[in-house]
């Protein structure tokens, strides 16, 4: 039994339940005085067993429904504040479920700070070895590895309209992990079928954490899942990302920043979790620095009957349009197309006018690679005056390694970078191979060359000021 469940034995002991093999559950034996004659007392119906192989099966043991009173904290804020603490009660494992009842009900304007778990239900901690994590999957086929806190509906919320979710606020806890599944997923799980699992102490004070003596890689928190019901009423696994936003696995979207996503369901239903310290552009080993948060702080409001096509990021320079498909090249198309839609809407100008004004401030990189449906999104400055971007390098320079890759299709172009960009750390830095790729997962920068057609070119970058000390 893990040591989480092996705690949720106990609080159901505290709870009065009843554990397979305790001596509450064999019933409390009659006293031995007790007269043959004496009225017998109606049996007392047995309490049900809770498995704790099944995870779903004891959680209405311990928690019924939650009090939204208490839920609620003094706030001299115009909305209100709320708090939803991770519990078996107020979390899913590996799916997004619009029969779930929500957790909390809130107002537009209303803020929440929530926490969220680590994968598996909190199961992926310190000490846990990476044939636990495989067996963990294994036993469980059809989940998502996340767990997502929610839903969280919000009052008068219908299809058609849009959620804007600000980031207020996010603080993680002091460890993290990134692991590589023994030939499963991943960019390249035939190259890498030896599996590995790292822990990390996370500095939250100085927001960094030790890859290895000499490397250190600065901390940016952002929620990997954090979206809405999807249109189609039902469970779906967290894995893949969509219209209604889940797993993007977009490192932008960072305290500061705000998604705006549309509602498909009513109350929008807005779930998060996938909790990251920090990602490379383009994930490519599966993980990111993988942790949960003690804080996610987010302000939710409504915005009515402005619907979008794809979701959007807004951060304090610029605006974020994105593309998503289990095509790459398809993904990268939809992203050019909501780039352009974007500028004609908001710089008022005709749509050759704003193609050719996204070619000028192209900045395009790709969010990641190994959620079936993958990513790329552009960033656009709100500043029209803003300098325009440098041509990406294709060859190491002062300040990054540099690795590039060039193919018609975009997919194996940044296959070609990716693997370039590992072999040049094993070679170049020393790293062990499985360590090559867990840093080029969790630090580095892969972006798309502008592209008006023929060959696509994907450049990667890793900052050489992750090493402090010469190796």
């Amino acid at each position: 039994m893990t040591s989480y469940r092996k705690a949720v034995a106990l609080a159901c002991l505290a709870f009065g339940v009843a554990v397979s093999g305790s001596a509450s559950a064999q019933g409390t034996p009659p006293p031995a005085e007790a007269k043959k004659d004496a009225p017998q007392a109606a049996p007392a119906k047995p309490t049900p067993v809770p498995d704790l192989q099944k995870l779903d099966s004891y959680l209405p043991f311990l928690y019924g429904p939650l009090d939204p009173v208490g839920m609620t904290a003094p706030s001299s804020r115009k909305g209100k504040t709320h708090i939803v603490a991770a519990t078996p009660a107020t979390t899913q494992w590996g799916y997004f479920d619009s029969s779930q009842a929500p957790v909390l009900r809130i107002n537009p304007g209303d803020t929440v700070v929530m926490e969220t778990m680590t994968g598996a239900h909190n199961q992926i901690v310190p000490g846990v070895t990476i044939e636990q994590v495989n067996k963990i999957r294994l036993d469980n086929p059809g989940r998502g590895p996340h767990t997502v806190t929610g839903p969280i509906y919000v009052e008068g919320a219908e299809p058609g309209d849009t959620l804007r979710i600000r980031i207020n606020k996010i603080v993680p806890r002091s460890y993290a992990s990134n692991l590589n599944l023994p030939g499963f997923a991943g960019l390249f799980p035939k190259e890498f079928p030896q599996g590995q699992i790292k822990y990390f102490y996370l500095d939250v004070k100085k927001m960094q954490m030790e890859f290895a003596p000499g490397i250190v890689v600065p901390l940016r928190p952002f929620p990997g899942v954090l979206g809405v019901a999807r249109a189609e009423p039902g469970k779906f696994n967290t894995v893949q990302p969509g219209r209604y936003a889940g797993n993007l696995d977009l490192r932008e979207l960072t305290a500061g920043t705000a998604l705006y996503v549309q509602v498909f369901q009513k109350g929008g239903l807005v779930w998060t979790g996938d909790s990251h310290a920090g990602q490379g552009n383009g994930e490519i080993n599966l993980t990111a620095i993988e942790t949960a948060f003690q804080e996610f702080n987010v302000t939710i409001d409504l915005i009515k009957q402005r619907p979008l096509e794809w979701p959007r990021i807004e951060t304090p320079t610029h605006w974020i349009t994105v593309g998503y498909d289990r095509d790459l090249n398809t993904a990268l198309d939809i992203m050019k197309a909501e780039t352009v839609k974007f500028i004609v809407e908001h710089r008022k100008v005709s749509r050759d006018e704003a193609e050719k004004i996204m070619y000028e401030i192209w900045n395009c990189p790709i969010a990641e690679m190994v959620n079936i449906t993958k990513g790329t999104y552009c960033m656009i400055p709100k500043n029209i005056k803003a300098a325009k971007p440098a041509p990406l390098p294709k060859q190491e320079n002062a300040k990054f390694l540099v690795t590039y890759g060039k193919d018609a299709d975009v997919d194996k172009a940044m296959q070609i970078a990716s693997m370039e960009m590992i072999n040049t750390l094993e070679k170049k830095k020393g790293l062990p191979r499985l360590d090559a790729y867990s840093l080029a997962s969790i630090a580095m920068d892969c972006r798309i060359a502008p592209h008006r057609g023929g060959d696509k070119e994907v450049h990667c970058m890793t900052p050489k000021s992750l090493w402090t000390a010469s190796r």
